[in-house]
């Protein structure tokens, strides 16, 4: 279990300056011209897309078939705008296969087969293929109470009085009786301002992880397998069975608790830095760069993905300025020379080439 030592305190706008100066990856790949809003246009570039990366696949699992071949070659030849979706998935097919080469490159000196290495690039990949590019899924949907979209915060009044705060694409759902509150984060984060009542522990579970509280003001959040827990006032009592926290540990005001990967990571700060994604910040205290990244692509328009896990295993610290998250992501990887890319208005890829 590793705790961090309070730091030099800071608040958000002390630190805003170093942030802006990092400038907006350039929309290099994509027309330059596509807008925020969805027009008729955006929708048919979409299903071209969609359409090029699912013959990208059948031509990736097949690549002796003639027939594959031949229905890739008659897409293409539609008009011009099958050409440039064509183009735009071979930009993450070509980018993809630089990264899988450095690490068949690595696996070769650390024993690993070329066939798991293979797969596991292969499974980043086919995922355009199966849809997993928008907020929670269908089953998420119909499981929870409250779903959020893309940079949506809002405010639900639980029924006992507790007042939620939940995040972008994120989901909820919650169960009350004369015993207890309970409630499910099943995806994002959220921020908790709880009703006392003594008799009835607010209890919210993330995974296997419960955070229990009486009184009290405390955010929680599961980005990119990390979970985390930051009080702002009263007590919070941490939880989780078959982990280094089977024997609860206990949450003052300030102190923040991080689980990943099976090891706990301990420290505190400002309490006005916690849950400041409410003002539109991230606070990152030696995160790593997937869980920060995770975190600021909750408002960002379609999906963003770290094709080089070394890179997501980095660790990160800073304030990021959420107005504007393609800079907020560029400050987030520029240490270790990472690079964001726009390959379309609902992917983000980032690399360390």
């Amino acid at each position: 279990m590793k705790r961090h030592e309070p730091r030099a305190q800071f608040t958000p706008w002390q630190e805003i300056g170093a942030v802006r100066s990092f400038q907006s990856v350039p929309d290099h790949l994509g027309s330059g011209t596509r807008g925020a809003s969805m027009t008729g246009d955006e929708n048919d570039e979409d299903r071209l897309f969609e359409e090029a990366a699912d013959l990208a696949i059948r031509l990736q699992n097949e690549p002796a078939s003639p027939v594959a071949h031949e229905l890739v070659q008659q897409w293409r030849a539609r008009g011009p705008a099958h050409e440039a979706a064509w183009a735009e998935v071979a930009e993450i097919r070509g980018m993809a296969g630089k990264v899988f080469q450095d690490r068949r490159d690595a696996a070769a000196g650390e024993g690993m087969s070329r066939r798991k290495v293979i797969l596991t690039g292969l499974a980043g990949f086919a995922a355009l293929g199966a849809g997993a590019i928008y907020g929670p899924d269908l089953l998420l949907r119909l499981r929870a109470d409250q779903v959020t979209t893309t940079a949506e915060l809002r405010k639900v009044t639980l029924a006992d009085g507790s007042v939620v705060t939940l995040g972008p694409d994120s989901a909820m759902r919650s169960t009350f009786t004369p015993a207890f509150r309970h409630v499910e984060l099943l995806a994002g984060m959220a921020f908790f301002e709880v009703a006392p009542d003594a008799a009835r522990p607010f209890r919210v579970e993330v995974e296997t992880l419960t955070a229990t509280a009486l009184g009290t003001a405390f955010d929680v959040s599961r980005d990119a397998g990390s979970l985390t827990v930051s009080v702002a006032h009263g007590l919070v009592e941490v939880a989780m069975p078959e982990s280094p926290l089977a024997q609860a540990q206990r949450l003052a005001e300030g102190d923040w608790l991080a689980l990943d990967d099976g090891e706990i990571e301990l420290g505190k700060r400002d309490a006005s830095q916690i849950a400041a994604w409410r003002d539109g910040f991230i606070v990152a205290d030696r995160e790593t760069v997937s869980s920060v990244v995770a975190r600021i692509a909750r408002w960002k328009s379609g999906r963003v993905v770290i094709a080089d896990a070394g890179l997501g295993a980095g660790r990160i610290s800073g304030v990021f300025d959420l107005t504007d998250p393609l800079a907020a992501l560029e400050a987030v990887v520029q240490p270790y020379q990472g690079k964001v890319r726009r390959i379309s208005p609902w992917l983000t890829v980032i690399s360390s080439i």
